[in-house]
C-alpha cells in the first residue's frame, strides 16, 4: 500500500476548494460564523470541520474515503481490521473490554492499568482479578508483569474470559509480552492490550516490538501521544479468532460520538501517513538528536538519567534534595513543560522527528542545566512501594456496591475499610485505590504523602480535608 496517501484529508481539501455554501451543521459554517477574537487561530481549521455530507463518508458506516484511510492503517500494522477512534484510547479500552466480557465474568487484569480499564470492567459488572506487576526499584514505579505471575493467575482462575494488559507503561517500560500472549492463547483466553504509549513502536528496530506484532487480539493506541495527531485521536487494531468483531463494532458505534470531528479524523489520516513513510534516514536522524539531548543531560552531576526502554521516553531523577514534583515545578519556571512527575521522576516525551525537522532540545538541555544548578543538597526519602498486592480481587463486587451507602471518614480511620471511590494520581492515571478494595496501611501512607506534596489526584472528593469515602457496611 502507498502510505503516502491521505484520502480523507485530501477529500476534505477538495471539498473546501469547491467553496461550498453550507446549510448543514456545524453552526460555524466552515469558519464563516465565529467570534472575531477566535478567527486568527480557528479560521483555517474550521474549513475542515465538516459533517457526513456527500463525498465525506461516515465513520460509523464507512464506505468511501474513511474506509480507504482505515484500510491504509490496517495495511500499515498488518491487522485484520483497524479503526480510527475520535474519543481517545479511553473509548477504545471501553469498547474492547465491553465487547469481550459481560456481567459476572472473571477477568484477569494488570493492576497498574489506566482508570479507563477499571471503568470498563465496572461498567460490565465483571469480577476482576488483579495481577500485581514487578516493582522497579530503579524508577521506583510499577513496571510490567512476569510470565510467572500470569501463569499463577491463570492456574487459579482457569475460567477467565480475558487477560487485560498495559504495554508499555507510561514511562515506556516493556516486558516479555509475547510469552504472556502465547500462554493465554493456549488456554483460549483473548489478550486485550492498552498500548496507548506504543503507537510508534513499528517505526524501527530501536523501539520495542508492538503488541500488534506480538499477536494480541485487540490493541488500542493513542495516536496523539507520539504521532502528530490531534488530542483524542487514537487507533484500535483487531486480529482475533477469540473475539467477535460484530460485538466490537457495536460498542465502538455505541460509545463514540455520532458527530465525529473531521479535523481530528483528518489528523489521524495524516499521522498514519507520517508513520507509514518513516524511513531509515529518519530513524538515524532521530537517534542522533536523542543522543545529543541525552548527552546534554547526562553530564549534569545533579541529574540521574535512567536506563531506556523506549527512546522517545526519557526519565530523570534529581540526585539532590528535590522530589520529582519539585524538579518539574522548577523546570516549568523556565518554560520547560514535561509529561509528568511522580515523587521521584520527571518524564520527558520526545518527538518522533523526521530528518531535517528541528526541535528545541538543545535549548532545553541548557535550561535544564541552569535549573538544576540551584538544586539544594540532600537526598529525597524513598517511600514504600505501593503496587504489591500480588494476585488480588475486590473485597466487594460491583453489584453489591450499588446496594450500599457510603460515608466520609478521617483518613487515619480508613485502614481495613472498603473504599467507595477511586483515588487516582494523574498522570499517570493508574488507580491507587478502587471502589470495592480494602484500604491498606501502605495505601494510606501513599495517599497522605501524595496529598502533602501537592500531587494531582483525581477522585478523592474530600482528600484535601483529610477524609476518604468508604462503604458503611463493611470493614467496621
Amino acid at each position: 500500500m502507498d502510505q503516502s496517501k491521505t484520502p480523507l484529508y485530501d477529500q476534505l481539501i477538495k471539498h473546501q476548494k469547491r467553496n461550498p455554501i453550507s446549510f448543514h451543521v456545524p453552526g460555524h459554517k466552515f469558519g464563516n460564523v465565529v467570534l472575531e477574537k477566535g478567527q486568527s487561530f480557528f479560521a483555517e481549521i474550521l474549513k475542515l470541520d465538516a459533517t457526513e455530507i456527500t463525498g465525506l463518508d461516515d465513520l460509523h458506516s464507512p464506505e468511501g474515503v474513511i474506509l480507504e484511510a482505515e484500510n491504509l492503517l490496517k495495511g500499515l500494522y498488518q491487522t485484520e481490521k483497524s479503526f480510527f477512534l475520535i474519543n481517545g484510547s479511553t473509548v477504545g479500552n471501553l469498547a474492547m473490554i465491553l465487547s469481550v466480557i459481560k456481567e459476572d465474568d472473571l477477568v484477569l487484569v494488570q493492576r497498574n492499568s489506566h482508570k479507563s480499564i477499571m471503568n470498563a470492567i465496572r461498567l460490565a459488572k465483571a469480577r476482576p482479578v488483579f495481577i500485581s506487576p514487578e516493582y522497579d526499584s530503579d524508577y521506583n514505579v510499577a513496571g510490567g508483569l512476569t510470565i510467572e505471575a500470569v501463569k499463577s493467575a491463570i492456574s487459579q482462575n482457569p475460567n477467565a474470559k480475558a487477560l487485560i494488559l498495559t504495554y508499555p507503561n507510561y514511562y515506556g517500560m516493556t516486558y516479555d509480552l509475547k510469552s504472556i500472549i502465547d500462554l493465554a492463547h493456549l488456554q483460549s483466553i483473548p489478550v486485550l492490550v492498552d498500548e496507548a504509549h506504543g503507537v510508534h513502536f513499528i517505526a524501527g528496530d530501536i523501539f520495542p516490538p508492538s503488541a500488534v506484532d506480538l499477536g494480541a487480539d485487540i490493541v488500542v493506541q493513542s495516536a496523539h501521544k507520539t504521532l502528530p495527531a490531534m488530542t483524542m485521536g487514537a487507533f484500535l487494531h483487531y486480529q482475533s479468532s477469540l473475539v467477535s468483531l460484530n460485538n466490537l463494532q457495536f460498542y465502538l458505534q455505541a460509545l463514540q460520538s455520532s458527530s465525529p470531528s473531521y479535523p481530528l479524523m483528518a489528523s489521524l489520516d495524516l499521522a498514519r501517513s507520517y508513520l507509514g513513510t518513516y524511513g531509515h534516514e529518519d530513524l538515524l536522524y532521530l537517534q542522533e538528536e536523542i543522543e545529543n539531548f541525552r548527552s546534554g543531560i547526562h553530564k549534569l552531576g545533579t541529574i540521574r538519567l535512567l536506563n531506556r526502554y523506549d527512546p522517545l521516553k526519557i526519565t530523570i531523577q534529581s540526585t539532590g534534595g528535590w522530589s520529582g514534583f519539585e524538579l518539574q515545578k522548577n523546570l516549568e519556571s523556565e518554560g520547560i513543560f514535561t509529561e509528568l512527575a511522580d515523587p521521584y521522576n520527571v518524564l520527558f516525551v520526545l518527538p518522533l522527528l523526521k530528518r531535517r525537522m528541528k526541535h528545541r532540545m538543545g535549548e532545553a538541555a541548557e535550561k535544564i542545566a541552569a535549573v538544576v544548578d540551584s538544586m539544594p543538597q540532600g537526598k529525597q526519602k524513598q517511600e514504600k512501594k505501593y503496587f504489591n498486592k500480588e494476585i488480588s480481587t475486590l473485597a466487594v463486587g460491583y453489584k453489591e456496591m450499588e446496594q450500599q451507602q457510603a460515608e466520609f471518614i478521617p483518613l487515619e480511620q480508613s485502614i481495613g475499610r472498603i473504599c467507595a471511590e477511586s483515588i487516582i494520581p494523574y498522570p499517570p492515571g493508574i488507580p491507587l485505590c478502587l471502589p470495592g478494595e480494602e484500604v491498606r496501611e501502605e495505601d494510606l501512607q501513599m495517599i497522605v504523602y501524595l496529598r502533602n506534596i501537592g500531587a494531582k489526584i483525581q477522585g478523592g472528593e474530600y482528600l484535601h480535608s483529610g477524609k476518604i469515602k468508604v462503604f458503611k457496611s463493611w470493614g467496621i
